[in-house]
């Protein structure tokens, strides 16, 4: 049974004439637990694309299993279009960086994370600090690193987002008091960024400037400074309640010039204190939810 369900005019067109080919197309987001029954292969999918040129050193299989399997915590959401049985187009889940310390991705990803860091010391040193092994100290509150992956296909709205951030928050919550590993004392989220030429922001520019781009709304996509764009918009809240924030550039990624074609694509990383975490979740659905949502 799914958890809720959502409905979205996507790229919806109100001032197409009757020369102009019609672009809305009326879709049911229902959200579900993460099933590891028929998740598995998309999750993996969509780890890739969020991991992009480095995927392959990241054990992408293995962290997918990971997410499945401390899914039994109720913790995890995913988005379906037809059917519990069918692929996910999204995930969000989060993973105790120190409860799964001894699983190869999880380890693959803690030296990841430390490694694309060390280009800024004051985030590298808070983070080699938080994510050290721990030495248990009577009635000392010992630093707790909650892993926060998201990913969806390039197309889904962002008014999926809030829903699934939303009933995040109430799963950790549960899963504290049931007494799992979720007692995050930070959060620390990866994302994935492209950057522009000064050329291709002009061209950009101009297309949404034109009618069909106003008419079918902006995707949303959000500029972080000197030509660099978040895929997921959402991102530029969790900016604003970050400690620390790096932009990265893929280490397997091909060298790039004029000649090169595609985006250029790289990572960000942000680390968030724990207790700032309800504010993004109620921004995030004050800023992002669609009109008609509660």
């Amino acid at each position: 049974m799914s958890k809720r369900k959502q409905s979205s005019d996507a790229g919806k067109d109100n001032e197409s004439s009757d020369e102009e080919a019609p672009t809305s197309v009326d879709v049911d987001f229902d959200f579900f637990n993460l099933n590891a029954e028929v998740d598995y292969h998309a999750i993996n999918r969509l780890l890739i694309q969020l991991f992009g040129a480095d995927a392959e050193g990241l054990h992408t299989g293995t962290l997918a299993d990971l997410i499945l399997s401390a899914a039994d915590s109720g913790v995890g959401s995913t988005i379906k279009t037809d059917g519990e049985e069918s692929d996910p187009c999204a995930f969000l889940t989060v993973l105790s960086c120190d409860a799964h310390r001894e699983n190869p991705a999880m380890g693959a990803l803690i030296q990841y994370m430390l490694s694309k860091t060390s280009a800024d010391l004051a985030f590298h040193s808070t983070l080699s600090s938080l994510l050290a092994p721990k030495t248990q100290v009577q009635n000392q509150v010992q630093p707790h690193v909650g892993l926060v992956l998201c990913e969806r296909l390039i197309n889904m709205p962002v008014q999926t987002v809030p829903p699934m951030y939303r009933m995040l928050g109430d799963e950790i919550q549960d899963a504290v008091a049931d007494g799992d590993p979720y007692n995050f004392t930070h959060y620390l989220f990866i994302s994935r960024v492209y950057r522009l030429t000064p050329e291709e922001e002009a061209m950009v520019a101009a297309q949404r400037n034109s009618k069909r781009y106003k008419s079918a709304g902006s995707s949303g996509l959000g500029r972080g400074g000197d030509g660099v764009y978040g895929f997921h918009p959402e991102d530029e809240e969790v900016m604003k309640l970050s400690t620390h924030v790096l932009t990265y550039s893929y280490t397997k990624a091909p060298p790039r010039d004029a000649e090169s074609i595609g985006l250029d694509v790289g990572g960000r990383v942000m680390l968030v204190p724990a207790d700032r975490f309800g504010s993004l979740v109620r921004t995030i659905g004050e800023v992002f939810s669609a009109p008609d949502s509660s």
